[in-house]
């Protein structure tokens, strides 16, 4: 899901800040994505491209369905939707779903707008660690595993697991956005050509010159 509109950049005197899942699938979709918008402040207009607000309508249409079918396939005790949370290490955000599960463990739901392709992304798995991270700050509960619901594959449910690697590398990747926008490094663009080809901010890294 999206939390762009709630993303404030909030680096004050004593290097506090505020890190969302937004932050984290734009640095890794390139770091320089998130030194234009925000260290040099350059928005991104992300409203006027289509398919993110086709996915956005249709990301509430299936939010709102609530499939019962969940509880019994994956041994949902409790589910609570659409939840902030923040933790004291700097993250926040909000998490499509969170479910509790009969195993005593937590695990967070994404729905995507998007193919399943056979696998996960890195940057659709990050994503939950990172809402797992939030969930296991404010639960404090075990979390092993998340789950995505890809709409555009007839909802198909994937689960993902999560291993305590993914927490350290998540740790790892949070340095990296910190220190391009608490201490306006500039990094090294993506390694993959192609990203460039669908970045608003194309035309003026000097990658594409």
């Amino acid at each position: 899901m999206s939390t762009n509109a709630l993303i404030t950049n909030k680096v004050d005197s004593e290097s506090n800040y505020s890190i969302t899942a937004s932050h984290l699938l734009e640095y890794l979709f390139c770091p320089r994505f998130t030194y234009f918008e925000y260290v040099l402040a350059i928005p991104e207009h992300q409203e006027k491209r289509y398919k993110v607000e086709k996915g956005r309508t249709i990301h509430e249409k299936i939010r709102k369905m609530n499939p019962g079918y969940l509880r019994k396939k994956l041994g949902v005790k409790e589910k609570k939707l659409d939840v902030y949370l923040a933790s004291p290490s700097g993250i926040r955000g909000i998490v499509d779903e969170v479910l509790f599960l009969d195993d005593g463990t937590a695990a967070p739901l994404d729905y995507k707008y998007a193919e399943y392709k056979d696998r996960t992304f890195k940057n659709h798995r990050f994503q939950l660690v990172f809402y797992g991270q939030l969930i296991k700050d404010n639960f404090r509960v075990s979390v092993t595993r998340g789950f995505i619901i890809y709409t555009r594959s007839k909802n198909k449910l994937i689960e993902v697991p999560i291993h305590e690697r993914d927490f350290d590398a998540l740790e790892k990747i949070i340095r990296g956005i910190l220190e391009v926008i608490r201490d306006c490094r500039y990094p090294k663009p993506t390694r993959y050509r192609r990203r460039c080809l669908d970045c608003c901010y194309r035309n003026i890294c000097e990658k594409n010159i």
